[in-house]
């Protein structure tokens, strides 16, 4: 049986302890042989073997057993008490192994928190520059009244129509600030119930029909429907996503264009939404990055079109809240498609 590295190496050490025990011996065996016989010489050799076998033995596991609770007591995460004599000196690659597992996990952790150091910083200077932007557009036109122009019919009116698209733009921001908030720290608290999509995603249409008419944009169905299609989810917060979706496709989508959505079997057990448009899609270099809060495409036309820059991701919490799935495809020039399964009604 292959010995255990502590016991191999007092077992050496015991057999260089009785060689040198051996020469001392057989030196004095000739001064003192008329005393003492040949087996009592063999005899104290062999005691002398075994003797020191255990004490190198002990002070090898003491030895060790010290240092490593040294380390135990200086990590605070590691537990003393799983610590034995035994398990330090016979388990030593285990314990390597878990020393290494310990490493990687705090590096992993560092790296986590470094991530999270930098996504906080952006977070805090996006959210700054979406407050200012709208704040300073309704700060300049309230200066610009007070300073006069309320006089001016024609521009006084003007002048609070565009503050009070930059107040409609601010309680956007703030309400999804706070949306997206509550779904990150208080977690999504759903209210799940049975319904027919189909109802949802026309009520959805209706409420948007005069936004999309603006920009000549048809809303409508991938097909016509002949019987109900019952989901089983919080219809409040799937309303929410589709509100998101359908108002993206009406803002991005080309003028003369379309918005279908549909809804398909996925499997046995779920449906898939589609939300698709010919608007003008987006480059592949941004699909990674669609769903970040505040993450932005066309910067500047998106300041134009208004929004919170929240729409997606808030998406993303709500469909993962309902442990569901979203996809995106898109073509650059040719448009996109947003998808979310949903659990099917028994």
């Amino acid at each position: 049986m292959k010995l255990k590295k502590t016991y191999s190496y007092a077992l050496w050490s015991a057999i260089y302890l009785t060689l040198l025990s051996v020469i001392i011996a057989s030196i004095s065996y000739f001064i003192i042989s008329k005393h003492l016989g040949i087996s009592t010489i063999i005899v104290s050799i062999f005691v002398l073997f075994i003797i020191s076998f255990f004490i190198i033995q002990y002070r090898a596991e003491h030895f060790i057993y010290r240092r490593l609770k040294k380390i135990y007591d200086e990590v605070s995460i590691l537990d003393t008490n799983d610590l034995t004599k035994e398990t330090a000196t016979t388990d030593i690659e285990e314990l390597s192994k878990s020393m290494q597992d310990f490493v990687d996990g705090k590096r992993s952790e560092i790296k986590s928190l470094t991530e999270r150091d930098s996504f906080r910083r952006d977070f805090l200077g996006n959210v700054a520059h979406e407050l200012k932007t709208p704040l300073f557009t309704v700060q300049g036109y309230i200066l610009t009244l007070l300073e006069g122009a309320v006089n001016d019919k024609q521009i006084r009116t003007k002048y609070l129509d565009r503050a009070n698209k930059g107040v409609e733009r601010l309680v956007a921001v703030i309400k999804d600030l706070d949306m997206i908030a509550k779904l990150e720290n208080e977690g999504t608290k759903l209210n799940v119930e049975v319904f027919n999509i189909l109802e949802l995603i026309q009520n959805v249409f209706d409420l948007f029909e005069m936004k999309a008419k603006k920009r000549n944009i048809s809303l409508t169905f991938d097909r016509i429907y002949e019987f109900p299609v019952f989901v089983k989810a919080d219809i409040e917060k799937i309303e929410q996503v589709l509100i998101n979706l359908v108002v993206n496709s009406i803002k991005y989508g080309n003028p003369n264009g379309s918005t279908i959505v549909g809804v398909e079997d996925y499997n046995d057990k779920k449906f898939i939404l589609k939300v698709t448009d010919n608007g003008e899609g987006i480059k592949p270099e941004h699909l990674p990055r669609l769903f970040e809060r505040f993450y932005r495409v066309d910067q500047s036309r998106s300041r134009e079109q208004g929004g919170s820059g929240l729409g997606l991701s808030i998406v993303k919490h709500i469909i993962e809240a309902h442990n569901e799935n979203i996809y995106l495809k898109s073509s650059y020039s040719e448009g996109s498609e947003f998808s979310f399964t949903l659990e099917k009604a028994k």
